[in-house]
């Protein structure tokens, strides 16, 4: 080849290269049901989503292919078995319908997508993912529930096992596992996943889950031993559905070929156990959820499968449990999702030593103790925060270690977990090294999916403490309200955290699992209790019950997911149902307490001084929230195309607004209720205040805060979020700056001054210093101060306004969102000489509305300056892609 010839070759490969860059369309990320490469789902019909990356502006989805298929090799457009979609013209990224062969229980499945853009280019082909298929039906399984049967009952953590045969290790093999209380799988002395404390958890008097394992990778050619080690957890004793004295199990291992099940093994009556060389103590109530207490010369024997060291494989019961629903687990397992390590230590006596882990976390802790003689005990003491005079504040949280007398001697937890800062260790002779100890945050293995980062220090700590808070909250597959004290899935925590919770994280499978266990709670004429699972009575009131509807149409709205409110629709009408026979006059009035429920709350955990039993604030509060129901109830009536009850809910809430406004509103001081930020606010959301009216009740509003308040919050749990909404939709930004700033009784920075990590259960520290109380605060960064408002008509952020609030005080803000259509970032910048700069990131599938403040005559949007016509509200019209907006703020 010539030289001529050759560079003209060369720069032809460097245009078509500088082409293929300019033109990247990249599909990521696949999931299915919200889940990234799930084993063993829920449903034969799932479906998928993805996202796409694009280097060019504007880009949208025209069309895709989808190819689903029995085996890896068999994934391409050729030989597909199960589905080749076509060419599908559609632009939903998001819950795409699987309309492909038949799949049953067992099914293992493979499937890759690509896309077309708006200009017909079509996209390389995604990475494969997987999925299969769970056992679904009750005549999948021929396993038996088996248990090891010990004096010690549930405080027993006893080992199962069994030795089995493999001649073929070709194929894939799944096991199914459904243990009535916590499990780890160990196959040929290997733990076979990262999950711990599993399964999620459940209503067992309704349902328990499954959880699946590819073990393909772990077996062996010839013999294969398995353990399958349990401890008690929430199957304890006395708690629903807990029809044994110990934990329980039954499993199954099936080996898939040509898609195609064959039952390997399975739980029967010829299995072996064993006591372990773990126990518990505790019985797994309130203020009672004890520990651990480990054998230290079992423990280094715990994996090995001969008979000795005292102990001897005996044969398992088999157990007979009453018919439930036993259904694949739909939401990530538990993880250790960080690890910590003390910031000091300190003796406070020859034997006695504080471990300060320098902030507070949910999960366990590892310890490596120095030479210790036979039989000599440690104990382990917790507590998440010191006492006057750093006295130890005993939560009746610790673990117990006896000294096998040889090392290595190791603690380290397995069935039971503490919520804790501080480590009281007794019964040591020499002060432990640092190195020597660390703790696991452990929590649903959920993804982070934004963050948020403004120019003034003390926003940027309290937004980091709500978020790592909500991290300390969210192990089990639903939210608690605290990790030590009661462990309990409050719905009114939940609905206070809900829209920061699914900010800062996906949180779409723990949504899924913790709803399905309200559903089972429901009782039979419609009354809910204030916590699900339910194992024992707890306070609350409507806002906790009422969790059903709110958090249903909030994670619709920020997931998109019709499927849910389709399901949980009856149960949602049942409860409204219900508080229609304890509405009087029009008004819902206090029901009675039940063996399931007490209390009748409004809000709850306010400051001294503002009192949350007064009655005008209890039915303020709870009639507003009813309103709140009634509205989302109407737009899902209008979303499932009920139209007949759309215009009943739509109805009751007009009547109900009136209701309310006539009964409570106090004409002399423009106030309703007791007068409080709450009885305030919340009539203002709820659209109570008539619109001749509004202006005085804000006035009202700020007077209460500024003056009577000193420009505090002055509210508690419910009072947090129905304020920050407030303050977004009226962009009181002012106002709610200053009460964040506030440094004393009660704020936030009150909390972190004082040493707080985490946030607390009341604002003057008493109790739990990790808790769900007021964490409702977080979405205002993100919503006021980043400016990210998704339109809500339009669910799963496919269409979000874009407008920064700014107080002054804070000169630029960095934010961004994860959305289930890619990353949406909002990083502005206010310079000195006014003119606020906005650099934009915007996902493939997204339409922005970015809104620029009345008074604003021009703008620049890449480069380019862009005259308006009026000074009215105007709105600069996006789709994906990074641009950078400028513009003059007004004064």
């Amino acid at each position: 080849m010539c030289r001529q010839n050759l560079i003209i070759f060369l720069s032809l490969i460097f245009v078509a290269i500088g082409c293929q860059k300019q033109r990247r369309l990249e599909v990521y990320e696949l999931q299915c049901e919200n889940l990234h490469n799930p084993l063993g789902i829920d449903k034969t019909t799932p479906r998928f989503s993805w996202k796409i990356k694009s280097n060019k502006n504007g880009t949208e989805q025209k069309a895709f292919q989808l190819l689903v298929a029995s085996d890896l090799s068999r994934l391409n457009e050729e030989e597909a078995d199960l589905w080749n979609s076509g060419k599908v013209i559609s632009r939903s990224t998001i819950f795409i319908p699987y309309k492909g062969k038949n799949l049953n229980s067992g099914s293992n499945v493979y499937w890759k997508v690509r896309v077309w853009n708006e200009e017909n280019n079509v996209s390389s082909w995604s990475k494969p993912a997987r999925f299969s298929i769970g056992l679904l039906n009750a005549t999948d399984w021929q396993a038996s529930y088996i248990a090891f049967p010990t004096d010690a009952g549930y405080r027993e953590c006893p080992q199962l096992y069994k030795t089995f045969e493999v001649a073929d290790t070709t194929s894939q093999v799944f096991l199914h596992v459904n243990s009535l209380g916590y499990h780890e799988v160990y196959l040929n002395g290997q733990k076979i996943s990262t999950g711990v404390l599993v399964p999620s958890v459940s209503q067992f008097d309704k349902r328990s889950l499954i959880n699946t394992y590819d073990v393909s990778s772990s077996l062996k050619k010839g013999k294969n031993d398995l353990i399958i080690w349990l401890g008690s957890g929430w199957y304890t004793e006395g708690l629903p559905g807990v029809e044994n004295n110990g934990p329980v199990v039954k499993a199954q291992m099936e080996k898939i070929k040509n898609n195609q099940r064959e039952i390997i093994l399975v739980t029967d009556s010829t299995w072996l156990g064993r006591k372990s060389s773990y126990m518990r103590h505790g019985d797994w109530r309130p203020h009672r959820f004890g520990g651990e207490i480990i054998d230290g010369s079992l423990a280094k024997s715990d994996l090995e499968v001969e008979n000795g060291s005292g102990r001897n494989w005996e044969p398992v019961s088999k157990i007979s449990i009453s018919t439930h629903e036993v259904i694949p687990q739909m939401v990530e397992p538990n993880i250790i999702a960080d690890t910590i390590y003390p910031t000091s230590v300190v003796a406070l006596a020859p034997d006695t030593f504080i471990v300060d882990m320098g902030k507070n976390l949910t999960g366990w802790v590892e310890i490596h103790f120095p030479q210790l003689q036979k039989s000599q005990s440690i104990k382990m003491e917790y507590c998440d925060h010191l006492l006057e005079e750093d006295e130890f504040y005993d939560m009746n949280q610790y673990d117990l270690y006896t000294a096998s007398g040889t090392l290595p001697e190791v603690f380290i937890n397995k069935f039971n977990y503490h919520g804790f800062r501080y480590i009281r260790i007794t019964g040591l002779k020499e002060m432990p090294k640092p190195d020597s100890v660390k703790a696991f945050l452990i929590h649903t293995d959920y993804k982070s999916t934004a963050g948020f980062e403004c120019s003034d220090p003390d926003l940027n700590r309290i937004h980091d403490m709500l978020f790592y808070t909500l991290q300390c909250l969210s192990l089990g597959g639903d939210l608690v309200d605290c990790p030590h004290l009661e462990r309990l899935g409050y719905g009114g925590d939940g609905n206070a955290s809900t829209l920061t919770a699914q900010t800062m994280f996906d949180l779409s499978p723990l949504y899924n699992n913790w709803l399905q266990a309200w559903a089972d709670v429901i009782r039979e004429d419609g009354g809910i209790p204030h916590t699900a699972p339910n194992p024992y009575p707890a306070g609350g009131g409507p806002y906790w019950c009422g969790f059903i509807i709110t958090a249903s149409w909030n994670t619709f709205l920020n997931y998109g997911d019709t499927l849910l409110l389709q399901k949980y629709y009856p149960v949602m009408q049942k409860w409204l149902g219900y508080v229609d026979k304890y509405s009087v006059n029009g008004l819902l009035k206090r029901w009675p307490d039940t063996d399931y429920r007490n209390w009748y709350l409004g809000d709850w955990a306010t400051p001294k001084g503002v009192d949350q039993t007064a009655e005008a604030s209890v039915d303020v509060v709870n009639n507003s929230f009813l309103v709140v129901c009634l509205d989302n109830m109407q737009k899902i009536a209008r979303l499932l195309g009920k139209k007949e009850d759309e215009t009943i809910y739509a109805t009751k809430k007009e009547r109900l607004q009136k209701k309310i406004h006539k009964t409570f509103f106090n004409e002399s001081d423009n106030t309703y209720g007791t007068g409080t930020q709450i009885d305030l606010a919340f009539p203002m959301i709820a659209g109570v205040v008539p619109e001749d009216r509004m202006k005085d009740v804000e006035k009202s509003f700020y007077n209460e805060t500024k003056i009577n308040r000193k420009g505090h919050f002055a509210c508690g749990l419910v009072g947090i979020p129905v304020i920050t909404e407030w303050a977004i939709k009226n962009k009181a930004v002012e106002l709610m700056y200053s009460m964040l700033k506030k440094r004393g009784y009660p704020g936030y920075l009150y909390m972190l001054d004082n040493g707080a990590t985490t946030t607390w259960e009341h604002w003057d520290g008493a109790r739990s210093h990790i808790h769900n109380c007021y964490n409702g605060v977080g979405s205002w960064f993100y919503q006021a101060i980043g400016g990210i408002c998704p339109v809500e008509n339009v669910p799963a952020y496919r269409k979000v306004r874009i407008q920064p609030q700014i107080p002054k005080g804070i000169s630029w803000a960095k934010t961004f969102k994860e959305t289930p259509l890619g990353k949406l970032s909002v990083n502005w910048v206010l310079e000195a000489d006014q003119t606020i700069k906005i650099d934009l990131e915007i996902p493939v599938g997204m339409e922005l509305e970015v809104i620029l403040p009345i008074g604003v005559n021009q703008f620049t949007l890449e480069g380019k300056k862009h005259q308006l016509q009026n000074d009215n509200v105007q709105t600069v019209m996006l789709k994906s892609g990074k641009y950078k907006i400028s513009y003059k703020n007004p004064l």
